[in-house]
């Protein structure tokens, strides 16, 4: 009789790893991104591998004043995780940012891996 591991998503860890998205370097990706990610943006919707993806995370300070708003997060299997939140950040150069984001998370033998990423942006005049 085979032994099944149920694995119990931790919300704070997975905010925590969020956020580290939002702040990290390359090697951040490369260490939390899982081996293929989907990533949808208004502008851009593709698979990327992890390579692809840690290298848009090349420019340091690319965010700051992260604020994040859980609006849900569901477990539709024992290792899967999708989580959705509203974001408020401020870009580089200053201007405001706020999106609506969700992330999926796969959980692998080293941990949580972020496998889907999307960003709706929310037109800071409709808050």
């Amino acid at each position: 009789m085979a032994v099944t591991k149920t694995i119990t998503a931790n919300k704070q860890e997975l905010l925590d790893i969020e956020k580290g998205f939002w702040s990290g370097d390359s090697a951040y990706y490369e260490a939390n991104a899982d081996v293929e990610c989907l990533v949808a943006f208004p502008q851009m919707a593709k698979a990327m591998t992890n390579a692809e993806l840690a290298g848009t995370a090349s420019k340091p300070n690319r965010w700051r004043d992260l604020a994040i708003k859980v609006r849900g997060m569901v477990e539709p299997g024992s290792d899967i995780v999708m989580l959705t939140y509203e974001a408020h950040a401020t870009r580089e150069n200053g201007e405001l940012y706020t999106a609506l984001v969700s992330t999926g998370y796969v959980h692998r033998a080293d941990g949580w891996k972020m496998m889907f990423h999307a960003q709706t942006p929310i037109d800071a005049a409709q808050d």
